[in-house]
């Protein structure tokens, strides 16, 4: 690229990604380590058949019904106008960036936080600002209002639960970032189905305050990341808001129709969400007697610490066939919490590097 006359702002910048080895056990991107129920995989397949006939024509515009459908599922009294759709969570935060920052505007996020928040402000040519979080990883409601006062940002990120720590928010932490910014808050809560019980949702936080944002997507809890689904619930004005900046006839019919298809099937999909927060709360459990530590987590996967050079420890895992993730934090690796088998090898494998 180097001949080309990119911008500046991104000579130097590498694409997003993580590792994609074929291995036995791959712990790596959170996915949901269940297939997709036999009774869905046929009610989609029929359903995209019967769809497939009218792929000349373009998809729904609006994806009113599936928009619908996701209010429905996340209840509290939302309609369809206080829900968004998009190409998985990504778009959608690409989406409010592009409406609400841009050039000359800036986000504040506090990492360790999802990756994903300062490349695509970079791609929407919004400046990124780092708030940081404490030594432990917490963030508290006076340091997220320090932070808002300091830099005055246009566009607020909080994670809830967090990537890659798995800690979750109160919601006084949500409403005190709102309180303290004239500015959006956007909260991602890609993984809030595997929250802990008693761990709130800022969806509650939406009546009255018509700059909060919350986020969700279809690829965690419902097991289709290969779906790319992602949506949000807010005010009616910040849909039109982002109606204002999306690619016309963004959610392909075949999208919608497997979404819906998913969503009709939630009570099934979602039974796996219990048996992967035990696995995860069994990585917990089992880490203090390698030597380990972790963050307690809200989310499918822990991140865990101790770690004298986590490069090693990555690599000593791969050659037992097991692939964890290297979020660049010193002495630190995260692994998605799979299926009772992945889990149990991935334990293995940990005993077989720690024992030397």
């Amino acid at each position: 690229m180097t001949d080309l006359p990119i911008r500046p702002d991104l000579r130097g910048a590498t694409p997003y990604g993580a590792p994609q080895l074929d291995v036995a056990v791959r712990l790596n991107t959170n996915e949901n380590s269940y297939p997709l129920p036999a009774g869905l995989v046929a009610d989609i397949a029929a359903a995209v058949g019967a769809a497939a006939a009218g792929l000349n024509r373009y998809p729904d515009r609006e994806a009113a019904s599936l928009r619908a459908d996701l209010a429905g599922y996340l209840g509290l009294g939302l309609t369809v106008d206080q829900v968004w759709a998009a190409n998985g969570s990504n778009e959608v935060i690409q989406q409010l960036l592009q409406a609400f920052g841009g050039p000359g505007r800036s986000a504040l996020g506090f990492t360790p936080t999802y990756s994903m928040h300062p490349i695509i402000s970079a791609g929407t040519g919004t400046v990124f600002v780092d708030g940081r979080r404490e030594a432990d990883f917490a963030l508290t409601a006076a340091h997220v209002v320090d932070q808002i006062r300091r830099h005055r940002p246009d566009v607020v990120f909080l994670c809830s639960p967090n990537n890659p720590t798995g800690t979750a928010l109160g919601r006084d932490v949500v409403a005190a970032a709102y309180d303290a910014t004239e500015g959006m808050v956007i909260v991602d809560e890609a993984y809030a189905e595997f929250a802990r019980p008693g761990t709130p949702s800022a969806l509650g936080l939406l009546p009255g305050r018509l700059r909060l944002v919350v986020t969700r997507t279809m690829s965690k809890a419902f097991g289709m990341a290969g779906l790319r689904l992602g949506y949000l619930a807010a005010d009616p004005a910040v849909v039109d808001a982002v109606r204002l900046v999306r690619l016309p006839y963004h959610l392909s019919t075949l999208t919608q129709v497997t979404a819906r298809v998913a969503l009709a099937h939630a009570p099934a999909l979602l039974e796996t969400v219990a048996a992967v927060m035990a696995q995860r709360d069994r990585i917990v459990a089992a880490l203090p007697s390698y030597g380990l530590i972790s963050v307690p987590s809200d989310a499918n996967f822990v991140l865990f610490g101790g770690i004298p050079d986590a490069t090693v420890l990555w690599q000593a895992l791969l050659d037992r066939g097991v692939l964890v993730r290297d979020v660049g934090l010193p002495g630190w690796l995260r692994v998605t919490a799979g299926t009772e088998p992945e889990t149990s090898a991935f334990l293995a494998a940990l005993g077989r590097t720690t024992a030397g």
